[in-house]
């Protein structure tokens, strides 16, 4: 809309240039200023609040104020990774540490269920074997804290822990795993699975 303004009264300003100069009004002997084009002079005309031509309002105007570029954040250091837990070497240590991974592996199951069927299995000795029952008549005996076979093993072994059916945790873990495909959970085994 100043726009407009501006356009507006610049024409209304050329146009009484015009009619001066037609009228004789302006003579010869007037400053130079009148012998100029009328779109130069139409340029020195100010359409703002004052009088002053734009070269004497930009000696007036006051310069903006420099304003320093904002200094970049200093990158934070990266948070260090959290410690890595450390469990005890007996049965408490080896059910939380495999309930852990069991988390991070999506494979449902409590600390309670497995605890309880370990202490059925093998009364928590990780070197457990079972001599005599149908497995072991076929040359593959059950072994560890959960009585796992190994063809059962090397199918549900998590990857991330020992491949050895004798390890308490992996030994955990792949029947955890076996009885979550089989049973939905270790949690809904109650006797020799």
């Amino acid at each position: 809309m100043a726009r407009a303004r501006k356009s507006h009264a610049l024409g209304a300003a050329t146009l009484a240039i015009a009619a001066a100069v037609t009228a004789g009004s302006m003579t010869v002997d007037e400053p130079a200023r009148a012998e100029q084009p009328i779109a130069q002079t139409a340029h020195t005309i100010d359409l703002g609040d004052s009088a002053q031509t734009p070269a004497a309002k930009s000696s007036t105007t006051t310069p903006e104020p420099t304003v320093a570029p904002a200094a970049a954040p200093t990158p934070q250091p990266a948070p260090a990774p959290a410690p890595k837990p450390v469990y005890p070497n007996n049965l408490d240590g080896w059910i939380r540490e495999a309930l852990d991974i069991m988390r991070a592996n999506n494979i449902p199951g409590s600390y309670d269920a497995i605890h309880r069927n370990i202490m059925r299995e093998s009364t928590g000795n990780p070197q457990a074997i079972n001599l005599w029952d149908s497995n072991a008549a076929a040359g593959i005996p059950s072994k560890g804290l959960l009585q796992v076979i190994d063809p059962t093993f090397a199918a549900y072994h998590v990857k991330g822990t020992a491949f050895d059916v004798w390890n308490p945790v992996s030994n955990i873990v792949a029947a955890c795993n076996y009885a979550a495909h089989r049973y939905g959970s270790m949690d809904n085994v109650n006797s020799a699975y």
